[in-house]
């Protein structure tokens, strides 16, 4: 225990991991609900830009996007939209250069920089009683690594982690070795690249960009600019710090880690079996098909079963203390 038996079962004509990972990407929704956007300034000069969704509940879920995304994409509004319908208040984020507006300073943002994640933490804890903590793959890895942390703070009750590469090592040199991933690894290289040509404009001399466009993959691009950037000395020492899979038997909360075994971007090493076992605050689900960020079963149109089991997953544990274990 906990490992927990899950009960996504999508089409079999869509079970394929690529398939439920792009589908959702091809085939967009509309949303109605119209977010209030908040700057918040942050202690260093830089700020992050806050996407607020009110239900007057007094309890707030907080949601952080992936690798080169952005509070305004598919998933995230998705899931704000299901957790507005549930009665909660949703807050989501934008790390520091996403969200289509560039930060101030030459830092970005990298998979296990929590300081960030914790000053939003705090920030909406002044609003609600209760916070949910919910990160979908590198923003997953954030969230589970804050969850483990001392600075955890006491208004979190629980958290939710979709498709999370709890092993940033071995799940970055799948993208860049497996074949079949080089779609996803060019979409991320696109904009990261794009990212330092632009800082390097601002701040002349800061940037080495001579190989910046010969850069194929992203090993190379943590080793160049990640890792020197944000104080680690290359890209398996910044991998190595970052990764929340070592930390998970510190969780301080329930949380559940939901990732499936087709998902193209995690290896065996994202499937933390022993850890859940030994555990009574780690839940790990991982259901045959998914997909990263997919989870798509058709029951209600285009909207991910994920949405619905994080939903059913907060109703369940929120409100209990904190060293209690959730229902598997």
């Amino acid at each position: 225990m906990p490992i927990v038996p899950s009960e996504f079962r999508p089409p079999r004509l869509i079970q394929n991991g690529h398939l439920q990972t792009i589908l959702p990407v091809v085939f967009p929704r509309r949303f109605q609900d119209a977010a209030r956007r908040e700057r918040l300034e942050l202690a260093d000069g830089d700020f992050l830009d806050l996407d607020w969704y009110h239900a007057g509940s007094g309890r707030v879920a907080v949601l952080t996007h992936g690798l080169e995304g952005a509070s305004t994409q598919g998933y995230i509004r998705g899931l704000a939209a299901a957790l507005l319908e549930a009665g909660w208040d949703v807050l989501a984020w934008n790390f520091r250069s996403c969200g289509g507006v560039q930060n101030r300073l030459p830092r970005f943002y990298h998979s296990g920089d929590t300081q960030d994640l914790g000053v939003i933490v705090q920030h909406a804890a002044k609003h609600a009683a209760t916070v949910a903590l919910i990160g979908f793959s590198l923003g997953g890895n954030v969230t589970l690594k804050y969850l483990t942390e001392p600075a955890c703070h006491p208004a979190v009750t629980t958290g939710v982690a979709i498709s999370v590469p709890v092993d940033l090592a071995s799940s970055a040199q799948k993208i860049d070795r497996q074949l079949s991933n080089r779609i996803y690894r060019r979409r991320f290289l696109k904009t990261m690249v794009a990212k330092i040509a632009s800082k390097a404009a601002v701040f002349p001399g800061r940037f080495d960009v001579c190989g910046l466009n010969r850069i194929n993959t992203l090993e190379e691009f943590d080793d160049l600019y990640t890792a020197p950037l944000h104080g680690f000395r290359d890209a398996a020492d910044y991998w190595s710090q970052s990764s929340a899979g070592p930390r998970l038997g510190q969780l301080r909360v329930p949380t559940l880690l939901l990732n499936a075994r087709n998902d193209p971007f995690l290896s065996e090493a994202s499937f933390p079996w022993s850890t859940a076992r030994a555990s009574q605050l780690l839940h790990l689900e991982a259901p045959a098909s998914g997909g990263h960020v997919g989870f798509l079963d058709l029951q209600h149109g285009l909207q991910p079963w994920s949405e619905r089991r994080v939903v059913q997953w907060l109703e369940i544990v929120s409100g209990q203390p904190a060293s209690a274990s959730a229902p598997a």
